[in-house]
């Protein structure tokens, strides 16, 4: 017989035994790591519950088809989005300097905001990593120019250059993937990675290019203006993005806990966006990486 005393630390559940009736057990790995398994909170939305695997060929072939289903939907939502603001640019309805960076913010965001329609099989993330994965061999092979798209070209270059395509937009695109595949729903690291890099990086430029006068002291391509609109939306766009899934019961997180860690990786991805260093990385991957670094570090330690 043993007598246990339970508590919850803010984000990873412990279990303590007296020693005096029986040996302690070892502690449950962090929550959030790599891959890790999904045990859902209670929540509202029973549609997205994570149900127990059945190993039939029925449920199987339900979820085969639900992510094929899926990967089709957004897809099919990304080349609406980027078809959309080049008729929009096309018409001169909005600048294509605009256009670019709205695509920017609003694709990557909208990919993360599709994973719950995906199943809860451990293949799912596969099958939306193929919407990334796709336009990655599409970028590759206009940016090589094996094949000529416009108006691909024009939504997502600065300067009209088919060799643009292999540097900013597909490390963009390797980035969605390499997000989906490591973190997916059960971890917040993905999910704030993701609003750094498209929320925090693309309104950091819309604000710094209209409003940035001041320029910082060590880098005069940026703007205070510019570093202060990062590290605010960064901050908004991932605790609106955490929220939702902790609404939708994949996340079970301590608020006040998080959102000093999500203002911390704000911080820090501020201060990396804002160093003179994109001439040699890139900031779609130095800001992306910078973030899952310091996301993991805070969440899981």
């Amino acid at each position: 017989m043993s007598l246990s005393l339970s508590f919850t630390n803010p984000i990873i559940s412990r279990h303590v035994y007296s020693a005096a009736f029986s040996p302690p057990l070892p502690p449950p790995p962090p929550r959030f790591l790599f891959l890790s398994p999904h045990t859902p909170a209670k929540s509202r939305f029973h549609i997205f519950y994570r149900v127990p695997q059945r190993a039939t060929a029925l449920s199987a072939t339900a979820s085969i088809f639900r992510d094929t289903a899926a990967s089709a939907a957004v897809f099919a939502g990304a080349y609406a989005l980027v078809s959309t603001f080049d008729t929009l640019t096309q018409k001169e309805l909005i600048q294509q300097s605009l256009s670019r960076k709205l695509v920017h913010i609003l694709s990557g965001l909208l990919f993360a905001i599709s994973w719950p329609i995906f199943s809860n099989t451990g293949e799912a993330r596969y099958f939306a990593s193929l919407v990334p994965l796709v336009n990655c061999l599409r970028l590759v092979i206009h940016g090589l120019s094996l094949a000529d798209d416009q108006s691909l070209i024009k939504s997502v270059t600065r300067e009209g250059n088919p060799k643009e395509l292999l540097r900013g937009p597909l490390y963009y695109v390797v980035m969605l993937m390499l997000c989906a595949l490591l973190f997916w729903r059960e971890s917040p690291v993905g999910v704030i990675s993701l609003g750094m890099m498209c929320g925090g990086d693309g309104f950091a430029d819309i604000m710094g290019r209209k409003f940035g006068s001041s320029k910082i002291p060590y880098n005069q391509g940026k703007s205070w203006v510019g570093s202060i609109s990062m590290f605010i939306s960064g901050f908004f766009i991932s605790i609106g993005m955490l929220y939702l899934y902790s609404a939708l019961g994949y996340l079970e997180l301590d608020w006040r806990y998080t959102m000093h860690r999500v203002a911390l990786v704000s911080l820090v991805a501020t201060v990396v966006e804002s160093l003179p260093i994109s001439n040699f990385i890139d900031d779609n991957i130095s800001v992306p990486l910078a973030s899952m670094l310091v996301a993991y570090l805070t969440f899981t330690h």
